[in-house]
């Protein structure tokens, strides 16, 4: 399986990256700085430098030609200001799924955030509610397409090990994760068909990943 990973060098992309690669199947990261190749070589990953902000859909639409599945792991970043949480956040997943349709692809990622929201922010200034509702704006477009869409909204992000067991649920109230379980939630939703279409919310937890996934599939 062919996986190409938007923001392939986020943190979250990379360990998905690192485990795709690990069980041989072949990850490729769109990344916009080209001094960020040798981390994804690192991981066992292809890198290709292209800019979301900047390209057309027939332009990334080529990089999805082999392409089985496509995974949105991109963002902003913390020292960004709200523009750009709209031009990556927001815009940047919508072009990953023209592309996807244009190239053909069905299967769609998207980590978004607990608590995206519609809802315009009451403060525009507020950086974090803007990024609230790019996410939530990105999950609304998704929705909208004819694509095997799967969204996953995971709580606070941690840099801890992980601990291979998670609460993934319709709805999980608040809480924490690792970085490190949720790429391995995203391997296991690449593998589980009869997640498409649904939204998913993920916190820490004592549930098996692989369990945990085929719950919420109804197996």
């Amino acid at each position: 399986m062919q996986v190409v990973i938007a923001g392939g060098h986020g943190q979250i992309a990379l360990r998905l990256e690192r485990l795709l690669t690990l069980r041989g199947d072949e990850a490729v990261g769109l990344i916009r700085n080209p001094d960020h190749a040798a981390d994804l070589a690192s991981a066992g990953a292809t890198a290709v430098v292209l800019d979301l902000e900047n390209c057309g859909v027939d332009e990334l639409a080529r990089e999805l030609h082999d392409a089985d599945a496509v995974v949105f792991a991109a963002g902003a970043g913390p020292g960004s200001g709200a523009a750009r949480k709209d031009t990556v956040d927001r815009a940047a997943a919508a072009l990953l799924a023209d592309a996807a349709e244009a190239a053909g692809v069905r299967r769609y990622l998207l980590v978004s955030s607990m608590g995206a929201t519609t809802e315009p922010p009451s403060d525009p200034d507020d950086v974090f509610a803007v990024y609230q509702k790019a996410k939530g704006d990105s999950e609304a477009d998704l929705r909208r397409r004819d694509l095997d869409w799967t969204i996953l909204r995971p709580g606070a992000l941690t840099n801890d090990p992980g601990t291979g067991t998670v609460t993934l649920a319709d709805s999980t109230g608040r809480g924490k994760v690792t970085r490190d379980d949720v790429a391995a939630v995203l391997l296991a939703l690449l593998d589980e068909p009869r997640t498409a279409r649904s939204t998913l919310e993920l916190i820490g937890g004592d549930i098996p990943v692989a369990e945990a996934v085929a719950a919420v599939a109804g197996g």
